[in-house]
């Protein structure tokens, strides 16, 4: 007997509709992962691992970090981190979600309005959701959009802050934010900028320092997740100290949360200091894109020059019979769907990831042409 008919019939729908997720373990060439440098499985970022666990660093934290889950590990990372990023403090949390949830629950007051790019990330949206603050978006990258909405605002008697939030490099169509724009903007409205860096940290900028601008003479909040480049897991968020020690206060998702575990402080340290010393990842990676690029042009397909290149199919379950096609082959891509993209605009997101070679992208441009020929022109 079936005790959850309503959940099942969901289920059902989702389904009929090629929107049914399940949880399927990764098989051949990766370009599906964020593991965009190949830290995540490389010999160095174990042996860290191992050489912590000797140092005495636990396996677990034991609690949140306000009730003796604070181990030193966390405070070295956040130190060095904040140099590494040229912040004036840093604050470690275990994920990229929790810390946008953080950031927006808990900083924008009632008052203040939350204006965010339109194609943000669900954490993002999550936090405004919960958060006490008017909420706006603007067109994707439209910087004019988003001055012309403060305007509005202010002409319709908003007072308090502004918190502009963007992403500069964006996950599903891999395009750039035009950060000087934004930065722009900060300054013209006494705004605050928040950056998330999720898929920009190691790759771009000085030393994979990421695509936010340093030095810079506005308010900025960035986050720098650890679980996609820099192979490990958490994330930074780097700000004024005002900001994270208020987080530090007032932000339940840092608050109630069980740290992470001291180990992953210590593989994030190491991947710092692996991008500082070790070019050869971050110049394969860029070798890999160009190479990608090309053979992407040749067949058609347009990107926007970064690690990610949509493969937009249109309809949900042609998305699916292409990634399993793929998979088939070898080649791990997964199916991109509604919600997660608009309607019509099903994708394969063809990841950079890297432990791939320049044959493994002539492999699977070659596939693409074979199985959707009408793609890839």
């Amino acid at each position: 007997m079936n005790a959850y008919p309503r959940h099942a019939s969901r289920l059902a729908q989702l389904e009929a509709r090629g929107r049914l997720r399940e949880l399927i373990p990764g098989i051949g060439l990766d370009f599906a992962s964020n593991d965009y440098l190949g830290l995540r499985d490389s010999a160095e970022l174990a042996q860290s691992i191992t050489d912590a666990l000797a140092r005495g660093i636990p396996v677990g934290s034991g609690g949140s970090r306000l009730l003796r889950g604070n181990d030193a590990e966390f405070e070295r990372l956040e130190t060095e981190a904040a140099a590494f990023f040229g912040a004036d403090a840093c604050l470690y949390m275990g994920g990229g979600f929790q810390a946008n949830q953080a950031i927006l629950t808990c900083l924008p007051m009632s008052g203040d309005l939350v204006l965010h790019d339109a194609l943000v990330h669900a954490s993002m949206h999550e936090g405004m959701r919960l958060g006490a603050a008017d909420l706006r978006s603007f067109r994707h990258n439209d910087a004019q959009d988003a001055a012309a909405q403060i305007q509005s605002w202010r002409e319709r008697g908003g007072k308090g802050r502004v918190w502009l939030a963007l992403e500069t490099l964006y996950s599903m169509d891999g395009d750039f934010a035009p950060l000087a724009d934004f930065v722009a903007i900060a300054r013209d409205h006494d705004a605050t900028l928040i950056l998330d860096e999720a898929h920009a940290t190691g790759l771009y900028g000085a030393d994979g320092r990421g695509l936010a601008p340093m030095g810079c003479d506005v308010p900025m909040i960035v986050i720098h997740t650890c679980g996609k480049a820099l192979g490990a897991s958490g994330a930074l968020i780097c700000a004024d100290s005002v900001i994270i020690r208020t987080l530090i206060n007032r932000a339940r998702p840092f608050i109630y949360a069980t740290a992470p575990s001291p180990l992953m402080a210590a593989a994030v340290r190491h991947s710092l200091h692996m991008l500082q010393t070790q070019p050869q990842w971050g110049n394969h990676a860029a070798a890999l894109r160009q190479h990608a690029h090309r053979a992407a042009e040749r067949c058609g397909l347009h990107h926007h020059g970064s690690q990610i290149i949509p493969l937009i199919v249109g309809e949900d379950h042609a998305a699916i019979r292409l990634a399993q096609g793929l998979q088939a082959a070898g080649l791990d891509l997964r199916a991109v769907r509604p919600p997660t993209v608009p309607k019509g605009t099903a994708r394969l997101r063809i990841s950079l990831t890297g432990g791939l070679q320049p044959r493994d992208i002539d492999t699977l441009f070659g596939t693409l042409s074979t199985l959707a020929p009408e793609l890839t022109p």
